[in-house]
């Protein structure tokens, strides 16, 4: 089933999928959404494995921030910007501590969404009768 996000996440889950390789994405953590001063943002990391895992290699991941800011009034409703900037090759445990490092900063109790790429895929499938099985 179709997981309901809100617009503003969903096209940002788009772009996500728009400039990163899904098929290579591990993991990906979006924080919950923030609507202040007519606008709503979110930030997201992002786990991509390597395009070739060597054999007994340490499990090293790309890590990725992704962050998005939709405005929700004025003249400039409806525009969408954002950004996604490498951040680490780290080995896969670190990616914990990442997550946890954002939520610290943004004084968020809250945890974060965790999608798979097949979560991921899903969500932004134009078909309404997507379905994950991961």
């Amino acid at each position: 089933m179709k997981k309901s996000v809100a617009e503003g996440r969903e096209r940002f889950l788009k772009e996500i999928a728009e400039q990163l390789p899904v098929d290579r994405i591990e993991e990906l953590h979006l924080f919950a959404s923030i609507r202040q001063g007519g606008n709503e943002s979110a930030i997201a990391v992002v786990a991509l494995r390597p395009e070739i895992e060597a054999e007994g290699s340490d499990a090293r991941r790309t890590v990725f921030r992704a962050r998005y800011r939709l405005a929700l009034k004025g003249p400039d409703r409806g525009k969408l910007e954002m950004d996604i900037t490498e951040e680490a090759d780290a080995p896969t445990v670190t990616v914990d501590e990442v997550v946890r490092g954002v939520m610290e900063r943004a004084g968020d109790a809250e945890e974060p969404e965790r999608m798979s790429a097949a979560d991921l895929r899903a969500i932004v499938a134009d078909e309404p009768w997507s379905s994950t099985t991961a």
